[in-house]
């Protein structure tokens, strides 16, 4: 029977209530994301195009430029700090505040950026720019079928963890292998893992916010969006380095 009145149930209005949060949240989460992705290709853009360079890695040149042949002291600094801003991230979920939360992962997209800038020596501008709109278009939609689905990918966390625990380890091997072969293997299995982590991620995200309303406070809430940009700022990174490494076409200078 129709409803001339329009009238909807106190269930139907809460649900219409969470449902607008919800996207609210989705794109507070999102915005953080790329606006972190900004920050990181522009530091990376500025550092490879201007003198700061030589700051972060000794430099040589070429008969066809110039060539990176190692980091200098801050160049170390900077690759290895993003690992710090993460465990202090991580580990200070309860104590930092929304603001430091929000600055720390400001920090820690300028100091990727740094350690991205070698990428803009090592492959020509074009292919960097070609394999990012893959990423962003492959990113997209998982993230979308990640959010929709009604299949609980929640399962698939324990097997994403151990992937990623196999393909560090695989990583750091071949360091000292420097096998092509087991390089490929590696990228492809970066690609697959992290392709199903966009997906794995959107979906941890919706449901905790979900749950999360019913105990924590809105301003613990919105600190969380920050956490969960990260997380999906990751999966975005590492999918594009991985891709790069099939899609890029390497520079001449190097």
């Amino acid at each position: 029977m129709s409803n001339p009145y329009n009238y909807q149930s106190a269930d139907q209005q809460a649900f219409g209530v969470m449902d607008a949060g919800l996207r609210a949240y989705m794109m507070r989460v999102f915005g953080w994301m790329t606006l972190g992705l900004v920050l990181s290709g522009l530091t990376a853009y500025v550092v490879a195009h201007s003198s700061l360079l030589g700051v972060f890695y000794h430099i040589v040149a070429t008969p066809t430029g110039t060539a990176v042949t190692g980091m200098t002291a801050l160049g170390w600094i900077a690759a290895l700090s993003p690992l710090a801003f993460v465990l202090v991230l991580s580990f200070g979920v309860n104590r930092l505040s929304r603001q430091m939360a929000q600055g720390l992962f400001l920090l820690f997209s300028i100091v990727t950026g740094v350690s991205l800038s070698t990428l803009l020596l090592f492959y020509t501008g074009t292919s960097v720019m070609q394999t990012f709109f893959i990423t962003a278009s492959v990113f997209a939609a998982m993230a979308l079928w990640g959010y929709v689905t009604k299949r609980s990918l929640v399962s698939w966390g324990s097997f994403l963890m151990m992937g990623l625990l196999g393909l560090l380890i695989a990583s750091l091997v071949n360091i000292f292998l420097h096998s092509s072969v087991m390089a490929t293997v590696i990228s492809i299995i970066g690609v697959l893992l992290f392709t199903a982590f966009t997906a794995h991620d959107t979906q941890r995200i919706k449901l905790s916010y979900q749950q999360a309303l019913a105990y924590m406070p809105p301003e613990e809430i919105n600190k969380n969006s920050v956490y969960d940009a990260l997380d999906l700022y990751l999966d975005f990174i590492n999918l594009f380095q991985y891709l790069l490494q099939f899609t890029g076409n390497r520079s001449n200078s190097n």
